[in-house]
């Protein structure tokens, strides 16, 4: 066998060590699932063996699940539903021949069990696992859009009991092994280098190769869906699942109706059943985009697939940050936790040690909650050097301008830190919504300047948008790639546009939010459909938090530079209105579309209505679905025309951008996939009814109505390119 050792020791113990070739980790590909069933015919069969202790000969983990990238190709099977069935059952019927095989099997778990991994070792019939608690035992598949494949719905139920599994199934959340043996997922937690023996001493002494659900005593722990005790937890979690993911993720709903039929039959028809649900989730479009963008995609562009060739590893060894605000002050952190020396500059000492304190704020936080050593702390903040002095500038490989949304302050700064820069240092500008060719005028190296954008808080959010401007070069966006993989976040390279493509498409949602204010709908309905379309937050509540003076001082901005072709809208008013007349700001002084007391939660500022009368107070299903789709499609045609312009070139990047960025509803697998999803057909002729009720922001560009006619696909048209210049 290629993945799967099997050596038998004088006990007649046969040491089944689970090996893939060629991979730093093990995964259950479509060979895996093959070999398993010559690796249960090998113990069934031979009379010396008289049990076995499956383990990993990997030092990564056991087992990280299934390639769900050889998932990807499951359209093969569409039209012929025994052929999927049979290949969907295969890991199942593999596990259960496991379970079945008449011989006493333990996993002896000596790193990461995930997925159809722990799926693997809830096969067998005792479990060890190594005390370390960076171990994580986990069924994830939830968060990509998919159920548990292999037994996982059915077996993790029968151990802990429907309310005790239900977080691990519906949310994907880990276990710990001391957590996992307080459930009893596991039996026995011991050191490292004792796993084996500990699970081969079991099949010696105590091995029993009957599962529990397979005995005639067997109860579920906490009762099933007949019980009285059982149905309450059926009913209540069917109301929170509703209340958690608006009925837009079907993969959860799936996994409540495996887990309630299949406790009500023998084991043998509930895995059954479970493939039923897992292929129906399986070919869903949300499926299918999560999967491709919060797995596939997600992982490429982590490891700089939109990298130029060419152009050798640049290792940025020290950065100075212009402008030690908050968000100056998080990416000095997230430098600083990469290993990188870090120069945090201000106008004044007092300011730039302020940016630090916020560093320091995170690493007591850290240290507090056991995730940090105060030695490894200390270590952290010792790389960060607030000044005021640009002179300090001098060495640095990169230089990262994070100050006002000015663009004469940003001028500024990069002509002092410019003159302290070697000739192979980049300059970044972390601009949200300036065009970064504009702001290269003030650089005297624009082959070299480039927008590095950050999201904030930078150290909770994982993506960075690189925008080349007009003369920048391959080389610095290499340069900037391998920056932003150093400091640990995924890279998107978009070229230069007002707002580029993340705040262009993330300004759409939160002006759709204020168009609908202006057309009287009443706040709750706008910020409680918004987040039923599966945002983060309402466009409302998104505005407070991005700062109602920021877009008020954009869109001062933008008029001053548009002129004559920027385009007053209704809403224009409002916002003058609340930042100008009432001091409004959002989130940050407690004073937005909601008011935030320190004490109790956020309500709706009652002097709104002064503002935008309410002529809208409830809508039906049909004015609640409209909504919805105003809110999403206005966010997809504007990812579409930034297609069209040439802002964005990679569907991957398009839509891992979206999610990573502003939130875009993660069950689509992004706009890009969304407008896949549904066909650029129907997509076009819903934009077009939307455009001729509400106004041409909802106008399918020319691209879409090209792709629809031709019956293509954004990721069948575009693809993954190779980086071009700009």
């Amino acid at each position: 066998m290629e993945n799967f050792k099997i050596e038998v020791d004088g006990d007649g113990i046969a040491l089944v060590t689970f090996d893939v070739p060629g991979r730093t980790m093990n995964t259950l590909t479509a060979s895996v699932i093959r070999e398993i069933g010559e690796v249960v015919e090998t113990i069934k069969s031979d009379t010396a063996i008289k049990g076995a202790v499956i383990t990993s000969g990997k030092t990564t983990g056991f087992c990280a699940g299934a390639d769900l990238g050889e998932l990807g190709g499951s359209e093969g099977f569409a039209g012929d539903l025994k052929a999927a069935f049979d290949a969907g059952f295969a890991l199942n019927k593999a596990f259960r021949a496991l379970e079945t095989g008449g011989k006493p099997v333990a996993a002896a778990i000596n790193g990461l069990a995930m997925g159809g991994g722990l799926e693997m070792t809830l096969a067998c019939h005792y479990r060890v696992v190594a005390d370390n608690p960076k171990i994580q035992l986990s069924l994830p598949e939830a968060k990509v859009g998919l159920l548990p494949g292999g037994g996982g719905t059915q077996r993790l139920t029968r151990l802990m009991g429907v309310m005790a599994a239900a977080p691990f199934l519906l949310e994907g959340k880990s276990m710990k092994p001391a957590e996992a043996l307080g459930f009893k997922v596991v039996h026995e937690v011991v050191p490292a280098d004792q796993v084996v023996e500990a699970a081969k001493t079991w099949v010696k002494t105590k091995g029993d190769p009957v599962a529990p659900w397979d005995k005639k005593d067997f109860k579920i722990p906490g009762g099933g869906p007949y019980t009285a005790s059982g149905s309450q937890v059926f009913i209540m979690g069917n109301a929170m699942l509703r209340k958690q993911t608006y009925g837009n993720y079907p993969a959860q709903l799936n996994i409540m109706k495996a887990v309630y039929e299949g406790l009500q039959v023998p084991f043998d028809a509930a895995i059954r059943i479970e493939t039923r649900y897992f292929l129906k989730t399986l070919m869903s479009p949300q499926a299918k985009g999560m999967i491709r963008t919060l797995f596939l995609s997600l992982q490429e562009l982590g490891k700089g697939s939109g990298r130029p060739a060419g152009v050798p590893h640049y290792d940025v060894k020290k950065v100075a940050v212009l402008g030690a605000g908050m968000m100056g002050a998080g990416i000095a952190y997230v430098q600083a936790m990469a290993g990188i020396e870090t120069v945090l500059i201000d106008q004044t000492q007092e300011a730039a040690d302020k940016g630090k304190g916020y560093a320091e704020g995170l690493v007591k936080k850290a240290v507090s909650r056991g995730k940090m050593t105060q030695e490894k702390g200390d270590a952290i903040l010792a790389l960060i050097h607030p000044t005021a002095d640009y002179a300090q500038v001098k060495g640095s490989d990169l230089v990262v301008e994070a100050v006002f949304e000015n663009r004469d302050v940003k001028a500024e700064v990069t002509r002092k830190a410019e003159a302290q820069l070697a000739d192979t240092a980049i300059f970044g500008s972390n601009t949200s919504t300036l065009p970064i060719t504009g702001l290269a005028k003030a650089s005297v190296r624009p082959a070299s300047f480039i927008g590095i954008h950050f999201f904030s808080p930078v150290d909770k959010m994982g993506l960075v948008e690189i925008i080349m401007g007009e003369e920048t070069s391959q080389e610095a966006l290499a340069k900037s790639i391998d920056y932003v993989l150093k400091i640990k976040k995924t890279p998107i390279v978009v070229n230069d546009s007002r707002g580029f493509y993340t705040s262009r498409c993330f300004g759409t949602f939160v002006q759709e939010g204020m168009e609908l204010l202006s057309d009287g709908y009443a706040p709750a309905i706008i910020d409680n459909v918004g987040r039923a379309t599966g945002m983060p937050r309402g466009p409302l509540e998104m505005h407070d938090d991005v700062a109602l003076d920021l877009s008020y001082k954009i869109a001062q901005q933008t008029k001053k530079d548009l002129g004559d072709k920027y385009e007053e809208r209704p809403f224009t008013a409002i916002i003058e209105k609340m930042v100008e007349g009432e001091g409004r700001y959002g989130r940050k002084n407690g004073k937005g579309f909601y008011d935030y007391p320190e004490n109790g939660p956020k309500v709706l500022w009652k002097g709104l209505s002064d503002l935008a009368p309410v002529r809208i107070a409830e809508v039906d299903k049909v004015g609640i679905e409209e909504i919805r789709t105003r809110l999403l499609y206005r966010q997809a045609v504007e990812a579409a025309r930034c297609f069209e312009e040439g802002v964005i070139t990679d569907p991957r990047e398009a839509d891992v951008g979206a999610i990573l960025g502003w939130g875009f509803a993660p069950w689509t697998g992004g706009p890009i996939s969304l407008i896949d999803g549904v066909g650029a057909a129907e997509f076009v002729k819903a934009c077009d009814a939307l455009a001729q009720k509400y106004g041409a922001r909802f106008s399918p560009p020319q691209l879409l109505r090209d792709m629809a006619a031709k019956g293509e696909t954004f990721y069948s048209r575009f693809g993954a390119k190779e980086r071009i210049a700009a």
